[in-house]
């Protein structure tokens, strides 16, 4: 995914703005904060936040790419049509978890440029094409490390675009007839690449005690750290650690003020890059899951996304008299009806233009994502205020 500066800077603007939250005593490790009743329901928030959003989802996200690799092995040995369909759903499945992620991208999505690796498009069609008639690159691919050699290839040829693009014609899973053996090899080594960078999220987040060794396993035989600036903590345990010396996070209100950021950011980014760049004309290349012809499911996942940060947790795992929601709810309803409104324009804006057509097929059309559009600026703003809320910056 292309990511815009202003994503770094709404974060330094966060880090800034906790000045006001905090006061450090040289001889103790805890910083002083001003509202330490304050802080502490806010590290209530953080930690439903961390446990039922985000570690939660990294690693429903690893066990479906887990799956997606091995199924893809499955079918490179017995290449029938059932076995695509498979392949298919799980991409799919595996596409929702990934999407529902994007809220919360500053952490080791960011730091270790998993995003840009595994969310690039459009793909590169030339070079694929290239790739395909290499033959001493397609026997790297296919070979035992196959999926460490897909991880130093162009990242418009990587992750979910690139397997879109072998998986997925017009909407609906290609006839395996059409997909070659080379095709295959590409396939299954992007797959484990795919696979082993939504291992690495979920180990980051959730530290290595709290997923299966062999995503440890895998961290090691591919180098990779995964610890926050390689000081062995989790992203989890330094976001539970704010105030304290070592952590990333000046404070507790600094952690709220990331979340909202994080929302905001990817409601601005729905709206006027993944929606605007084709709609207004600026780029009709850029398209996100145009071979499957999901965008408009990206899109809503993306506000689910938010919904999850700001609710509690995933739907199903939520406990919303810990959330976000039910605290600003209780300090300032009036801006808790603002962004419960805005969460479901937006979320049923979308549903109602997936269910109507693809947006590959209809963002040419006159005034058709208008609303949408508008929908997603409401949310930014909404979350802007948020932040603001929890004592961040405005802009």
């Amino acid at each position: 995914m292309k990511k815009k500066l202003r994503n770094l800077m709404l974060i330094a603007a966060a880090m800034t703005c906790t000045v006001a939250f905090t006061s450090c005593k040289d001889d103790d490790d805890d910083k002083s904060v001003n509202n330490d009743s304050a802080e502490a329901e806010y590290k209530m928030l953080a930690e439903q936040y961390v446990n039922n959003t985000v570690v939660y989802t990294y690693k429903q996200l690893a066990a479906q790419t887990e799956q997606l690799a091995t199924q893809l092995a499955t079918l490179q040995e017995s290449k029938t049509q059932a076995n695509l369909e498979q392949v298919c759903t799980t991409f799919l499945e595996a596409r929702e978890w990934w999407e529902k992620s994007e809220a919360f991208l500053f952490g080791p999505a960011t730091s270790f440029g998993i995003d840009p690796h595994i969310d690039s498009w459009p793909l590169d069609a030339t070079r694929f094409d290239a790739l395909m008639s290499n033959a001493n690159q397609l026997e790297q691919l296919g070979g035992e490390d196959g999926d460490l050699v897909a991880n130093g290839l162009e990242a418009t040829l990587l992750g979910f675009h690139g397997l879109e693009y072998v998986l997925f014609a017009d909407g609906a899973a290609k006839q395996v007839s059409a997909i070659t053996d080379n095709q295959l090899i590409y396939a299954v080594a992007v797959a484990g690449d795919l696979r082993n960078c939504c291992y690495r999220l979920a180990i980051s987040w959730a530290g290595e005690d709290n997923v299966p060794t062999h995503y440890v396993e895998k961290m090691e035989e591919a180098e990779w750290e995964y610890t926050v600036n390689g000081n062995g903590r989790s992203y989890a345990d330094d976001m539970m650690r704010a105030g304290k010396a070592g952590s990333t996070y000046e404070s507790f209100a600094h952690v709220m003020q990331q979340i909202a950021t994080g929302c905001a950011d990817i409601a601005d980014e729905v709206g006027t890059s993944k929606v605007g760049s084709a709609y207004k004309g600026e780029d009709e290349t850029y398209i996100e899951s145009p071979y499957s012809k999901k965008s408009l499911i990206d899109f809503r996942d993306n506000m689910l996304s938010i919904q999850n940060a700001y609710m509690g947790g995933v739907e199903g795992q939520r406990d919303e008299s810990k959330s976000i929601h039910n605290y600003v709810k209780n300090h300032n309803a009036a801006l808790d009806q603002e962004i419960m409104t805005a969460l479901d324009n937006a979320i049923n804006e979308f549903e109602t233009k997936a269910a109507q057509g693809a947006f590959v097929d209809t963002y040419m059309n006159a005034g058709a994502y208008d609303d949408a559009m508008q929908y997603c600026s409401d949310l930014e703003e909404a979350m802007i205020k948020l932040r603001t809320f929890f004592g961040g910056a405005e802009e």
